[in-house]
């Protein structure tokens, strides 16, 4: 690849003034367990939270799942919710009960709360901005 093809500029979009909610759940497990964590959260919380509550659309618009490597077994979930109502509707009571005694009798396994950061912050952590790629960039 030459200079000239290595400086052309990518396409990029600045957003702001979103005021998103967001919520981050900080979890541990066993490390060896990780992995079957992540599966188990991805079917049981994340697709139905998406699609459980018979709502017209995916009530998230997205969830991210970070990892530590300086702390094995520990997974950071991040949710951006559309609308507090959105988070409100899928966060009723009778659904997260249901939804965790689906998830602890299939997982049987130790999972451990570390840190709910929206909750110490009283629900006020909001994106307020983005910086992003337009498109993912071509590998060659």
């Amino acid at each position: 690849m030459s200079h000239e093809e290595s400086s052309t500029p990518q396409s990029y979009r600045y957003l702001k003034d979103e005021r998103l909610p967001v919520e981050v759940l900080v979890f541990e497990v066993a490390p060896e367990d990780l992995e079957d964590f992540l599966a188990l959260d991805h079917e049981i919380w994340t697709l139905k939270e998406a699609f459980g509550q018979g709502l017209p659309h995916v009530p998230f618009i997205s969830k991210e799942v970070w990892l530590n490597d300086s702390r094995p077994g520990q997974a950071t979930l991040v949710f951006v919710w559309e609308s507090m109502e959105a988070w409100d509707t899928v966060g009723q009571t009778e659904f997260q009960e249901a939804l965790q005694a689906e998830f602890d009798a299939r997982f049987g396994r130790p999972v451990r709360l570390v840190r709910a950061y929206h909750e110490l912050a009283e629900m006020g952590i909001h994106r307020y901005s983005r910086f992003e790629r337009d498109e993912e960039p071509t590998v060659g």
